[in-house]
């Protein structure tokens, strides 16, 4: 057996003099490389791939780096093996009383220094009884009444207009929509699939029969762009997980094609393969913001204020909480009975007495 070096990958000479190299076992994902010689994986490199291990969403991903990261330099770029409670304390207490951040943005931060410290360094966090919480605001999501809706859409066009139609039409979140694969569509049933949508659960919605036709002709455009990238060897769409190893057709597929593909295509830095994404959200928003204003809407619109409004009607057209519940994809129904209090029927649905 021979060895170029002391990490080299080990060879056997064959009887004609041929050098055979042995394929090894893939390095471990965590912790120390099997070659002593390797310098070890950086902390937020083994964050990274262990939030991938777990099927994070690549925005927590980020998100969570982005923290560790602040906390580490907050601390002088002290390991955070060398510190515990105390400065994770000071750190979140930091970030209510002098960055003045959102209770939820306190939060997220917490979320990401437990992750570090109970997955990856293996200790458990003790109560933080000092720690100074942010405050929560108590708020009512902001509802269009169904003029403004319409007013709002009559003033979109093109795929911006189709994704907001879907987003009142199926009380979609833009993500979720944007996300939509042409396999996730059933029209026989006019149903919508959500893939993986909060808290990596699916769900089905409704397709707006008004949305059917054009829907399907939206699709025979795509479908079009998809056959021109096919004759240029292109076409490739990113899957989830491990699909495109396992199916290694797959990422061309027309089935597995985002249902509003983006207009550019894009490299992906780790292969170089070439993909095409879907619309990106800023197109969108600033569709809605754009339209909101020519309608003359004074509310602050934005493509999920369009998610609100489709519950709360629903509600005022006598559907009941558990269904709407399921249709948006609430874990709890406390959550979906915060549009009983936005109903078009005065505070807390009270007639007022100057009416009767």
């Amino acid at each position: 057996m021979v060895f170029a070096g002391s990490c080299a990958m080990p060879q056997f000479r064959q009887p004609h003099g041929e050098v055979a190299a042995v394929v090894p076992f893939p390095l471990p994902l965590t912790g120390r490389p099997s070659c002593p010689d390797a310098p070890p994986p950086r902390l937020l490199d083994r964050v990274r791939t262990a939030l991938r291990t777990r099927h994070y969403s690549i925005r927590t991903e980020k998100a969570y780096v982005s923290w560790i990261r602040r906390f580490i330099l907050f601390h002088g770029k002290r390991h955070p093996d060398e510190m515990g409670e105390v400065e994770i304390g000071v750190y979140l207490s930091s970030l209510a009383s002098k960055s003045r951040v959102s209770a939820s943005t306190q939060n997220q931060a917490l979320s990401a220094l437990l992750f570090l410290y109970q997955e990856m360094l293996g200790r458990k966090v003790e109560w933080l009884g000092d720690l100074v919480h942010a405050k929560r605001p108590a708020t009512v999501p902001v509802v269009l009444n169904r003029a403004e809706a319409r007013a709002l859409l009559a003033r979109m066009e093109g795929p911006p207009w189709l994704v907001a139609a879907l987003l009142y039409g199926g009380g979609l979140r833009l993500l979720e929509a944007l996300q939509l694969r042409v396999k996730d569509i059933d029209f026989d049933r006019r149903e919508l699939i959500v893939r993986r949508g909060k808290g990596q659960k699916d769900r089905r919605t409704v397709l707006p029969s008004a949305l059917v036709e054009v829907l399907r002709t939206h699709l025979a455009g795509v479908r079009i762009q998809h056959g021109d990238d096919l004759g240029r060897g292109l076409g490739a769409v990113s899957l989830p997980d491990a699909i495109a190893r396992k199916y290694p057709s797959a990422p061309r597929e027309w089935s597995w094609q985002w249902v509003f593909p983006a207009t550019r295509t894009y490299a992906d830095r780790e292969t170089g393969e070439i993909f095409r994404h879907h619309l990106h959200e800023s197109v969108i928003q600033r569709a809605v913001r754009t339209a909101a204003a020519a309608a003359g809407i004074t509310k602050p619109t934005t493509p999920h204020t369009l998610r609100h409004s489709f519950a709360t009607h629903l509600l005022e057209s006598g559907y009941d909480i558990r269904t709407i519940q399921e249709l948006m994809g609430h874990k709890d129904v406390s959550t979906t009975m915060i549009y009983t209090h936005v109903l078009n029927r005065g505070a807390g649905g009270v007639r007022s007495p100057l009416d009767s």
